[in-house]
């Protein structure tokens, strides 16, 4: 049975409809269920966690795969309904669960979703940020989205998602679907990223995430007067440090590297 054959005998015993609220837009393509399953194998894992499973294009599979499995759906219906199929169904926002306290061994587990939208980029920026980080995650984006993820240095669209995903993990492309692979259909293209987390020396994450984003925060300003925004930092010291890198003084953010980022942290004195 097809991925669309199994959503509409699901649709037919239980007749909802996507709430737009929550960003549903529910997956029906084989073709993805497929490249996003033989992706998720290729990682070692014992636990595994999907957000917003909704109807289960996913579900039915990832379920097959592991005893550790468990699932955070907002949706009052669809929580209720995975609870009853006998799955650890968390009625929760992803945003706001308690991933710390909750995930008990980061480094086995992996994450997996058709992320809603409008969460997706806060997501991995969350993940990203996590002391001891999930040792891989499998995401759909809207394919804006995903191209800025991975978008190289000295172009308009690389900014603060892409210094911050690049630095902690190493990210490919595991495949692109179009509006016709979801019901109901979005008006624009979608891809799926698997991420693996990466060892980095940078120990305080949040620290790094507040000097980047005083790197971005004016775009069309020089990052060295950005920077200045930071508490107590010296104009000379960012100028030395520029020079320490080899940094032309008269740089924007979206000119540096995901590297050169790390280095002129740690060279600025940050941990």
């Amino acid at each position: 049975m097809t991925v669309k054959e199994r959503l509409d005998l699901f649709f037919s015993k239980f007749p909802i409809e996507a709430k737009k609220a929550l960003g549903q837009n529910f997956l029906v393509s084989d073709f993805a269920v497929t490249k996003m399953i033989s992706r998720l194998k290729e990682f070692k894992f014992e636990h595994l966690i999907e957000i917003g499973p909704g109807p289960g294009a996913l579900t039915d599979v990832l379920r097959s795969l592991t005893t550790q499995f468990r699932v955070l759906e907002l949706d009052n219906f669809f929580h209720e309904y995975w609870t009853t199929q006998g799955l650890q169904a968390i009625h929760t926002d992803a945003l706001q669960w308690n991933w710390k306290a909750e995930v008990q061994d980061p480094k086995n587990t992996v994450l997996i979703s058709n992320l809603p939208y409008q969460i997706s980029s806060a997501i991995v920026i969350d993940r990203s940020m996590d002391e001891v980080p999930l040792h891989a995650m499998i995401l759909m984006f809207q394919k804006e989205v995903a191209q800025k993820i991975r978008m190289k240095s000295k172009t308009s669209d690389f900014g603060l998602l892409s210094v911050i995903a690049q630095v902690f993990w190493d990210i490919e492309t595991v495949c692109d679907l179009s509006p016709r692979d979801f019901l109901p259909a979005p008006k624009i293209a979608s891809r799926v990223l698997a991420f693996q987390s990466k060892t980095t020396d940078i120990q305080d994450k949040r620290a790094f995430l507040v000097f980047c984003k005083a790197g971005f925060a004016q775009k069309r300003k020089l990052l060295k007067k950005n920077l200045l925004t930071l508490n107590q930092m010296d104009p000379q010291k960012i100028i030395a440090s520029f020079q320490n890198l080899n940094l032309n003084e008269t740089s924007r953010a979206e000119e540096l590297s995901p590297a050169q980022w790390v280095a002129l942290y740690k060279d600025l004195g940050f941990k």
